[in-house]
């Protein structure tokens, strides 16, 4: 994937994984940072769990939206929020 397919990605993983948590929302540029943090995270797992992601776009999506939300949780927890 280049590098727009990667912003892209992570723009969208990053509004789902706010969305799925009910976050007050990040703007452009939380969201942007959480769903590249989450890709990063997401890949670590898949690949700690020996769970292979298909290449392309909605795979990709999917495998960076689970870890931005694993990411979210995990920060609010260490926040402090519920």
């Amino acid at each position: 994937m280049g590098i727009i397919a990667w912003i892209v990605v992570g723009l969208i993983a990053g509004w789902l994984a706010n969305i799925v948590l009910k976050g007050r929302g990040g703007g452009l540029f939380g969201n942007l940072a959480v769903g590249l943090i989450g890709a990063i995270v997401g890949g670590w797992l898949f690949g700690a769990f020996g769970i292979m992601s298909a290449p392309g776009f909605g795979p990709q999506l999917v495998s960076a939206t689970i870890g931005a939300i694993v990411f979210l949780a995990i920060w609010g927890v260490i926040r402090g929020r519920s």
